[in-house]
């Protein structure tokens, strides 16, 4: 069989069902179709890649080496499309609104809220992405983003949504040790857990090299999640972003430090298409969303 030449979907299907049953009239059965016409296309598809694919065995058959061969990739490729089949199904579904959005934030201040907003937008089922990549916003891939500035992109709907702010938090019970006892002395109570990047970059870098220099470091992490489960698990003390932290501050598991500066963090915009949206979901988790920051 040349390279070129792929045998058609329904002689592959004919054979992939006799395959696995190890007998055309099962597999006539199971396609809806005559036994002659199973026997028919195993003919047609044995001439087309030129090898015979069955032998006869009593009153089944089993297959050849070749046909061994094809079953597999056959069986690859249908359940390939099988799949597919069932992604496509799982998108007709109206009820989706894809969101991207910074990790931070689907973490730390959207998750914790997840419950209210599908009690709020009943039938609701967000696709929650922190693929930054994919911000353009067409009301296929992405509906809604928020980003930590304006999208560069015409026709959309956007607005300041949140304001954040870099925090000292520790795990709650660490936390009223440390309120209880003068700033010098919590290098003598815990340790301090960092972010690698906040180590260098504005604004964070200056709290660094002085209000938390005499602290010694237990760990630097490369992922803000891995900083916040740290944090969490009572192994120190970290300055993070308060949005990462809402969730934890809210649910009382974390407590901001008061003896320690709060510095200006990033403004967080919100970004639809503008004008009616793609369906009234999109419409509905939106105007939530601008609920809870107004509200945050």
């Amino acid at each position: 069989m040349s390279a070129q030449r792929i045998p058609s979907l329904k002689l592959l299907m004919g054979f992939e069902a006799a395959a696995r049953h190890g007998n055309f009239s099962r597999a006539a059965d199971e396609l809806c179709l005559s036994q002659s016409a199973i026997s028919h296309q195993i003919q047609q598809l044995e001439e087309q890649v030129g090898q015979p694919l069955f032998r006869r065995v009593g009153r089944g058959v089993e297959l050849t080496v070749a046909g061994e061969v094809l079953q597999r990739s056959v069986q690859r490729s249908v359940n390939t499309l099988r799949s597919g089949l069932g992604r496509i199904s799982t998108y007709l579904d109206p009820g989706l609104v894809a969101m991207v959005a910074p990790a931070l934030l689907l973490q730390g201040w959207l998750q914790p809220r997840l419950s209210q907003l599908l009690a709020a937008v009943p039938g609701l089922c967000p696709v929650l992405s922190s693929d930054e990549s994919a911000r353009y916003v067409d009301e296929i891939d992405v509906d809604i983003v928020i980003s930590d500035r304006p999208v560069q992109q015409s026709n959309l709907a956007q607005l300041p949504l949140l304001k954040d702010e870099w925090v000292m938090v520790a795990r709650a019970d660490l936390a009223q040790c440390l309120d209880a006892l003068p700033l010098q002395a919590h290098a003598q109570h815990t340790e301090l857990l960092c972010l690698e990047e906040d180590l260098t970059s504005e604004p964070t870098a200056a709290i660094f090299r002085e209000q938390l220099s005499g602290l010694r470091k237990r760990a630097i992490y490369d992922d803000r999640r891995l900083l916040l489960d740290g944090v969490l698990l009572g192994q120190g003390i970290a300055c993070m972003s308060r949005l990462l932290a809402d969730g934890g501050l809210r649910a009382g598991s974390l407590q901001v430090l008061a003896a320690y500066p709060r510095l200006p963090g990033n403004t967080w915009w919100l970004a639809r298409v503008a004008g009616e949206a793609r369906s009234p979901f999109v419409e509905q988790m939106f105007d939530w969303l601008v609920a809870q920051g107004q509200d945050d």
